[in-house]
Parts: structure tokens; C-alpha cells; sequence
């Protein structure tokens, strides 16, 4: 949010700058190119936001040093990371969330926790699935939902079974098909200490 309202900032007074934090370096160069341009209040202000901006992304990157040093010491981490469409944090919160995989008695309850399935609705003997239920954790349901699009975001590394869903299926379908798959998978991996190899989940979740 702060980056953005710098370049919002920034902006206002003809300085655009690409987005991300990376472009945090040509802000600071405009910034100086207009110190005669703007009011000294303006200057200041920008100044100190990215300053803060700056001292964030040390802290970002500090507390991601040590995540990374725990996954590497963390067994059921390490495993979670091979899957792919999960990283650092995906692993990091999921062994957060699980605690012990007894929790739950399957990968499909743990998928049910995370509101990973759709809602049913129906009378009269029909049903109707509607949206993901959307329940439980949110920041982990949301980083199996990013790591999903981030896989089907190569087709051409795609199974050959999530290409013909790809082929039959919505776009956001098939997202959340896959994100129900790793988070089944995830499940599987730590109630039954295994390393991932496609297709386990299927007999183990």
C-alpha cells in the first residue's frame, strides 16, 4: 500500500514510475530530480515514505531468510515444498494451520476446513453447487488459490488430465479444482510422512 501511494504521489507531479518494489530505486532518483520543483513539505514527505518503504522491505527480507532456514531444517516443510504451486510460505502457514495431521481425518476434510469445496443448495431433491464455501483460513486458502493459477499458468508443463479440465472447464473451476488437490495432498504428505510423487493424493486423500 505505501508503494502505491508513493507512485500515486509521485504521479501527481508528472513522475511516473513502473510498479513494484524494485522500481523503489528510480523513485528515489525522480525524487531528487524534483527537489527543485516541488514545495520542501512534498519532498520531505515523499522522502520519509520511502524510507519506510525501504526499511519494510529489510524486514521482509530478514523474516524470509528465516522462514527459509526453517523449511530447510523442517521435514514436513521440505516435503510441502515439492509440490508443485507451493513455496515458502504456502508450507510454512499449511504446517501452521494442520498442526498434526490427525486433525483431521482425511485430505478432504482438511480441503472442507480451508471452505475449498463448493456450497450445495437444493430442494425438492435437486442440488445445485454454487461458490466455494470459503471457510477456515483465509491466508492459506488464498495462497493455494495463487499457487494454483501459478501452475495452470504454464500449460505446457500441465498433466494431461488438468488440460482437458482446462479444455472443459472455467478457468477459476479448474483454479480451485487444483488448489482442493494440493491442500488434499498437502494432508496426505504429513499424516502419512511421505515425499510427493504425483498422483499420491489420489490414494492417500
Amino acid at each position: 500500500m505505501q508503494i502505491n501511494q508513493t507512485h500515486g504521489l509521485l504521479y501527481e507531479f508528472g513522475a511516473a514510475v513502473h510498479r513494484g518494489s524494485h522500481s523503489m530505486n528510480d523513485a528515489a532518483r525522480m525524487l531528487g530530480e524534483l527537489a527543485d520543483a516541488l514545495p520542501a513539505m512534498v519532498i520531505d514527505t515523499l522522502r520519509e515514505q520511502l524510507q519506510r518503504i525501504e526499511a519494510l522491505t529489510r524486514d521482509i527480507r530478514a523474516i524470509e531468510h528465516r522462514l527459509a532456514a526453517w523449511l530447510r531444517q523442517d521435514e514436513g516443510a521440505t516435503r510441502l515444498a515439492a509440490i508443485p504451486g507451493v513455496g515458502l510460505l504456502t508450507a510454512t502457514a499449511a504446517i501452521a494451520t494442520i498442526g498434526e495431521a490427525s486433525t483431521f481425518r482425511s485430505g478432504r476434510e482438511f480441503a472442507a476446513f480451508l471452505g475449498l469445496v463448493p456450497r450445495q443448495s437444493g430442494t425438492g431433491g435437486r442440488v445445485k453447487l454454487l461458490g466455494i464455501s470459503k471457510r477456515g483460513d483465509v491466508y492459506l486458502r488464498t495462497l493455494l488459490i495463487h499457487g494454483a493459477r501459478a501452475v495452470l499458468s504454464h500449460p505446457k508443463r500441465l498433466s494431461d488430465a488438468l488440460q482437458r479440465l482446462l479444455a472443459r472447464r472455467p478457468f477459476n473451476v479448474v483454479v480451485v479444482a487444483l488448489a482442493n488437490k494440493t491442500a488434499r495432498t498437502i494432508w496426505a504428505l504429513l499424516a502419512h510422512a511421505r515425499t510427493y510423487q504425483s498422483g499420491y493424493v489420489a490414494h492417500a486423500a
